[in-house]
């Protein structure tokens, strides 16, 4: 069974795999430590759980037969994370909640529906509204242009339908190529006729370093300012939008 809302009916879940790195951490804020029997490699916060927890193969390479052996009664997988013939495969054998997040809001309800899929809701209604107020305090003093990268050889970076652009927004940026669908593949001329002030080049997918700042500032004028930054800051959603927040506020310091 593949779902994308809560049942009207829910019998809180007791064997949970989760196929999202965000989404594990989100359990784990919630308290759902005996509950959680399998997870990604790259499901790398709590430490404790990277370490300890059944490791079912990564978010686009997931170990369908082994994950549906573990017999669990809630797996959660993302739309744009995971590979559609592989939940659906796994969707035959065990209920699956498929999450779409691409707004905060997006983010904010796929919280709550967790929440009530684990028997958590209290605590989900707790983090949401500490997200809320968090987000609420935080008004940048100026908005900058820029371009979020994610990948090199060829440049990716994001467009208007993604999570981290409406992150990037919130942080105080305008992303430059907000008209652009998904991850648009970009030039370093693209990115310099984009008129952006700042380049910002996140830790993931592609895990970008100094070395490569260092390169593409040989490649710009020098006014465009390029800033390494924390991708789960922007792409993780859930609990640690909580963080978020604060870590914007340093950034936008910062740049």
């Amino acid at each position: 069974m593949l779902f994308t809302q809560p049942p009207n009916e829910i019998r809180p879940a007791q064997r949970i795999v989760s196929v999202i790195p965000s989404i594990t951490e989100l359990l784990f804020h919630l308290g759902l430590n005996e509950q959680v029997i399998g997870i990604t490699p790259f499901c790398v916060h709590p430490q404790q759980w990277h370490t300890s927890k059944k490791r079912i193969g990564g978010p686009k390479k997931l170990h369908v037969e082994e994950i549906i052996s573990l017999k669990p009664d809630l797996v959660i997988a993302g739309k744009e994370e995971n590979i559609k013939e592989q939940i659906e495969a796994i969707a035959e054998h065990a209920p699956v909640f498929l999450t779409d997040v691409v707004t905060i809001e997006d983010a904010l309800g796929m919280i709550n529906d967790i929440s009530l899929l684990t028997g958590m809701h209290n605590r989900g209604c707790e983090l949401i509204k500490q997200i809320k107020t968090a987000m609420g305090s935080f008004k940048p003093d100026t908005t900058r242009k820029a371009v979020y990268v994610i990948w090199k050889a060829p440049y990716m970076c994001v467009g208007g339908d993604t999570f981290i652009h409406y992150m990037m927004e919130m942080a105080g940026f305008i992303n430059v190529f907000a008209q652009q669908f998904r991850y648009p593949v970009i030039s370093i001329e693209d990115m310099i006729n984009s008129r952006t002030e700042i380049i910002i080049l996140s830790s993931e997918p592609y895990p970008f370093k100094e070395i490569h700042a260092a390169e593409l500032r040989s490649l710009l004028p020098q006014h465009i300012k390029i800033i390494l930054a924390d991708g789960e800051m922007f792409s993780w959603y859930g609990s640690r939008m909580l963080e978020a927040v604060d870590y914007f506020k340093a950034l936008n310091n910062k740049s």
